[in-house]
């Protein structure tokens, strides 16, 4: 089992192309034995402390395996809709780990 958290900034203006291709591309985590364990947007006042720039959306997703996520990120459909993502998103930060 991996573990990836994603921090998500995206271009002023664009949240709603943002949210198109979220619509698209998180329901097909699941065909590839992944699930959406959390997707956050948080709030100025979410932050206590930190020097980092606080990202749009904050996200936890867990697969079976490197091969499930890899496999997830060569989706055909996924990748139909790439687009969307270089619109709308300025920078992702993705951390990946295992439990221990």
């Amino acid at each position: 089992m991996i573990y990836l958290t994603q921090l998500i900034y995206i271009k002023e203006g664009q949240e709603i192309v943002f949210d198109e291709f979220e619509s698209i591309a998180i329901p097909i985590i699941s065909k590839y034995n992944g699930e959406l364990i959390l997707r956050i947007r948080p709030g100025k006042d979410a932050l206590i402390e930190g020097t980092a720039e606080l990202p749009y959306e904050v996200h936890l997703v867990s697969f079976q395996s490197q091969e499930d996520f890899d496999n997830f990120g060569m989706d055909e459909e996924r990748k139909r809709f790439l687009h969307l993502k270089e619109e709308s998103i300025r920078e992702t930060i993705l951390y990946q780990g295992n439990i221990i």
